[in-house]
């Protein structure tokens, strides 16, 4: 995840600190050295990081530090308030207050534009709009198809008139295309290029100056560092853009970029691409970036991941099941598709305060699979009874599921274990020596 190098040298020096009692203006210079080394090192740029130290300096070396009861918190507070005031406030989509919203997304090509249009569609569409996605892309082979593939999959619908048309008479086409089927909200896919050229700006101030859209919405890679932010001010220049979504913000990257487009461009970062999976898209929230960065965790993002993916009706049966005693292989498979659904399991931990700091913390996204073959390799009966499970059944499981006997054998050694630990509980719990937590 980006910031996680970063993240690890900022927490590296604020330990320091929090070992001493009292602060001196000589640790607390100490400390911003190593920060700014940090923030230099992440490719953040050195404007942005002499304003940032600047600030932070003026204010930790004060009264506010010195005459605080716990100095090293408060000099953690004054970089957390600095860190999220240069990332800039949380940039929101605009809607038209009557009639078609139209979002024009332009960026380089190998940016993830295409990839980006279904996952913004995808996000509206559960925001109770009803999107139109438009190929405007005529130059790069199959980005045609590549958005009408991504369209088919999320079931939303795309426009296009194939690679002979001219991108503005598509773009205007498409907007009247959804004004005739209801669609309340356009997204135009346009053409990129391998790098900023004068063709390709005259033909993106072309369809700006014939669709008029309610915002340009530029994709930048975030993997590019320190070029992100020269990208985005070229296109700023040249167009006007209303907010930035940075893609594969999962990838091993400085993470220098999100901390300078706001401060360089002016512009807001709006969205943030964190994985492959069109599901894998976040509104950008600069204080819980920064609280993570920190070592303080995302708890706020966590419970909202949990409110998308769980059913709050299945959550209440599956609470019974566990009263009963009851819980079986099919409640198993459901709980690991609802905890799918928000995401790696690696990344969701990382939202928890103080995960940052244990080794070891990847999780094999494999393992959750071949366990999910083997149980979906077991009978109906076999699911609801695991008891049943005798050697010719997990033979013939470890066979459907491609998984060796072994691991079969460990799934359900593990899961009637998980069942008498539960059972302990349960028994605790009628004497009043264990409460439960529901």
């Amino acid at each position: 995840m980006a910031f996680e190098s970063l993240g690890e040298k900022l927490q590296g020096a604020f330990s320091k600190l929090k070992k001493k009692g009292k602060l001196n203006e000589q640790d607390v210079k100490a400390a911003l050295r190593e920060v700014k080394i940090a923030l230099l090192e992440a490719d953040v740029n050195f404007k942005v990081v002499k304003t940032f130290i600047n600030n932070v300096t003026e204010r930790a070396i004060g009264q506010e530090v010195m005459k605080s009861l716990t100095p090293s918190q408060t000099v953690i507070k004054i970089v957390q308030e600095e860190l999220t005031d240069i990332i800039g406030v949380q940039g929101e989509l605009t809607f038209s207050s009557k009639g078609t919203t139209v979002y024009m997304l332009v960026g380089l090509q190998g940016a993830g534009k295409t990839t980006t249009a279904g996952k913004l569609a995808s996000y509206l569409r559960k925001k109770n709009k009803k999107p139109l996605m438009v190929a405007c892309d005529i130059y790069r082979p199959a980005a045609i198809k590549q958005l009408e593939v991504i369209g088919k999959g999320l079931d939303i619908p795309v426009f296009s008139m194939g690679d002979k048309q001219n991108p503005v008479d598509i773009a205007k086409a498409g907007i009247a295309k959804a004004k005739e089927e209801g669609n309340d909200v356009v997204i135009i896919d346009t053409a990129g290029r391998l790098h900023i050229d004068e063709d390709l700006m005259e033909e993106l101030v072309n369809i700006k100056k014939e669709i008029r859209p309610n915002e340009i919405l530029l994709t930048v890679d975030s993997m590019i560092g320190q070029d992100a932010v020269n990208v985005s001010k070229s296109f700023n220049d040249a167009l006007g853009v209303d907010g930035i979504i940075l893609t594969k913000f999962d990838g091993d990257t400085r993470g220098g970029a999100a901390l300078s487009i706001k401060h360089v461009t002016g512009k807001s970062i709006k969205f943030v691409g964190t994985g492959e999976k069109l599901n894998e898209f976040e509104e950008f929230k600069p204080d819980r970036l920064v609280s993570r960065m920190l070592g303080m965790g995302d708890v706020l993002s966590l419970i909202e991941k949990a409110k998308e993916a769980v059913d709050e009706e299945e959550a209440a049966l599956m609470q019974e099941k566990f009263r009963k005693m009851e819980f079986n292989f099919n409640d198993f498979l459901k709980q690991m598709q609802q905890v799918k659904k928000m995401g790696s399991m690696t990344g969701l931990l990382k939202m928890i305060p103080g995960a940052g700091k244990l080794k070891d913390l990847e999780i094999d996204e494999k393992e959750l699979a071949h366990i999910e073959a083997i149980i979906k390799s077991m009978t109906e009966e076999e699911r609801e009874n695991p008891a049943i499970l005798n050697p010719s059944r997990k033979n013939r499981i470890a066979k459907g599921s491609g998984r060796p006997i072994q691991d079969v054998n460990r799934l359900v050694k593990q899961f009637e274990e998980s069942k008498k630990m539960m059972k302990k509980f349960m028994n605790m719990s009628k004497k009043g020596n264990f409460k439960l937590p529901f």
